[in-house]
């Protein structure tokens, strides 16, 4: 099925695996329908660069500010700087990608707390949603969001996995959800798929996460089985079939969920 408007939520596009091909995995995308792609900040030089990216493209791309768990331990305040600096001004919709991450621990964990809520702060300050990240940390980060989530005017958690469990305590902080290819491996990605039908519409959005995440199923992987964004739709008609939707019907409802959680409407 051919499509002609879905926006990736979720692309770290300035990854140096894309080095190589920029433009061509740009142009993939808009053949395969994608119109949209919001740029992933994974750390002040990252977000920079993302911003870059997006206002060179401002016809089909945003971009987000912020310092991924994983370099929590890098947060300062001239770190702090720029992700406020680039969050007074476009292209930046949200902020993160931000929140916790136990399985690696690739910084401390109380680093990624402080890092976190730092995070937060600044989203609500700067009247921003926030683009969040979470690998078995539930309860902490659920503590730290619940203190923050009445002054934030939106957030989302990205690459949501499952459990049920989790999706729920989620929706009940009115939390948006990412779902990514994770939820097109029938390994590891079981969780997700038993839930995915009790995401409200009216919450739900659609991610690659490129390059990582390359759908497990997908028929015609590229040479170097790296992610893109031309990959949504495969993640789309996933989610659909679960679901027990038309896939025309969701892609029209995911791209109108992204523009109306990043204000993308009438850009």
């Amino acid at each position: 099925m051919g499509y002609s408007n879905l926006t990736d939520i979720g692309v770290n596009l300035t990854h140096r695996r894309f080095d190589g091909d920029r433009a061509a995995v740009i142009e993939r995308a808009r053949a395969a329908g994608v119109t949209r792609m919001v740029l992933t900040g994974t750390s002040a030089a990252e977000s920079q660069a993302a911003a870059r990216l997006a206002a060179a493209h401002p016809r089909c791309m945003t971009s987000t500010a912020g310092v991924h768990p994983h370099e929590a331990s890098t947060w300062s305040q001239a770190t702090r700087e720029v992700i406020v600096d680039l969050a007074s001004r476009e292209p930046t919709v949200a902020i993160g990608e931000t929140g916790l991450d136990y399985c690696r621990d690739f910084s401390p964990r109380t680093d990624q707390q402080a890092c976190f809520a730092a995070q937060l702060d600044i989203a609500a300050t700067q009247g921003l949603p926030a683009f969040l990240h979470q690998r078995d940390a539930e309860a902490d980060f659920l503590a730290i969001l619940r203190q923050h989530r009445d002054a934030l005017p939106g957030a989302v958690l990205h690459c949501f996995t499952g459990p049920r469990s989790l999706l729920h305590a989620c929706l009940d902080l009115d939390l948006h959800i990412g779902v990514t290819g994770w939820i097109c491996d029938e390994r590891r990605g079981g969780a997700l798929r038993d839930c995915v039908a009790d995401i409200p519409a009216e919450r739900l959005m659609i991610e690659t996460d490129a390059p990582f995440l390359l759908p497990r199923d997908i028929a015609q992987k590229r040479a170097n089985r790296r992610n893109e964004p031309a990959y949504l739709g495969h993640v789309l008609e996933t989610v659909a079939a679960l679901r027990g939707e038309s896939a025309a019907d969701l892609a029209a409802n995911t791209t109108r969920v992204a523009a109306r959680f990043f204000s993308l409407e009438g850009e």
